[in-house]
């Protein structure tokens, strides 16, 4: 047994493991932290996840984290996974209720009560709309925006029935959002107030449950356009629906789920 502790939880269908490392421990015990990332990370094998989070000291706020994706790499936010932080942070004694911490994006404040957490994110920038991109045989329009991590939005009639690998992969790899790429976000505007989403996320190379800087930036990318109101309600894949509210500030909030805490053996990292 490597004797390091571990929660399990979940996000609107967003998953990670969450470490509390503010005694440096994860850091001494594995040589290579990419590695061990993708290694637990992995489904079937190990404990399966779409990422990881690293709970550390912070000299000005109440914690700092380090959040990776499921391939290894580092990733400067995570709406969902901040969340999730923030309920693991409060329920293990590291703040109250109301906190504030650090990440690569810059500080994020949340608000705990009970199981919804209510995220405050950075200001959004790279605000870009109705662009075209061309593709190995077409042209498409889209809009983008930095929401602590860049995402590409594009609407749809239909979400249910776009080809989001297919589509998404050849959108974030795609040359105009640079050597990093971006996260790819469906959208289908239900009225003012509603929309439903799907999202392919890098980093995890794929679609998953939801996204919440995706849901964020849906939101900053319909209402610049003028065809959303805050707050508004997003309907992820997962099923849940989030309320973002986006005006002076931009906020995140929906439920978190304690899947279980466990204890990291050798053979998960086989």
């Amino acid at each position: 047994m490597l004797d390091l502790e571990f929660y399990k939880m979940s996000a609107s269908g967003n998953d990670f493991i969450i470490m509390d490392n503010r005694n440096g421990k994860v850091y001494g015990t594995f040589k290579d932290l990419k590695e061990f990332v993708v290694k637990v990370c992995r489904r079937n094998h190990s404990v399966g996840s779409d990422g990881l989070i690293l709970i550390e000291e912070s000299k000005k706020y109440d914690f700092r984290w380090r959040f990776f994706n499921a391939d290894g790499s580092e990733a400067e936010m995570c709406g969902n996974g901040g969340r999730c932080a923030a309920r693991f942070a409060f329920i293990n004694g590291i703040c109250k209720e109301k906190m504030s911490f650090e990440t690569i994006a810059g500080v994020i404040k949340a608000e705990v009560d009970g199981a919804r957490v209510k995220l405050q994110l950075t200001s959004p920038t790279d605000i870009k709309l109705d662009y075209p991109v061309g593709l190995e045989d077409k042209e498409i329009f889209l809009s983008s925006v930095n929401t602590g991590v860049p995402h590409a939005v594009l609407l749809a009639d239909d979400v249910d029935h776009m080809p989001v690998e297919e589509l998404g992969r050849l959108v974030r790899y795609h040359k105009a959002f640079g050597e990093k790429g971006t996260n790819v976000d469906f959208v289908q505007i239900i009225d003012k107030k509603n929309v439903k989403i799907r999202t392919y996320e890098r980093g995890v190379e794929g679609e998953t449950y939801a996204c919440g800087t995706g849901a964020v930036a849906t939101c900053v990318i319909l209402k610049a356009k003028d065809l959303l109101e805050s707050p508004m309600n997003i309907l992820t894949k997962g099923g849940e629906t989030l309320k973002v509210y986006v005006d002076s500030e931009v906020y995140l909030e929906g439920i978190t789920q304690i899947i279980y805490v466990g204890k990291l053996h050798e053979e998960a990292l086989m």
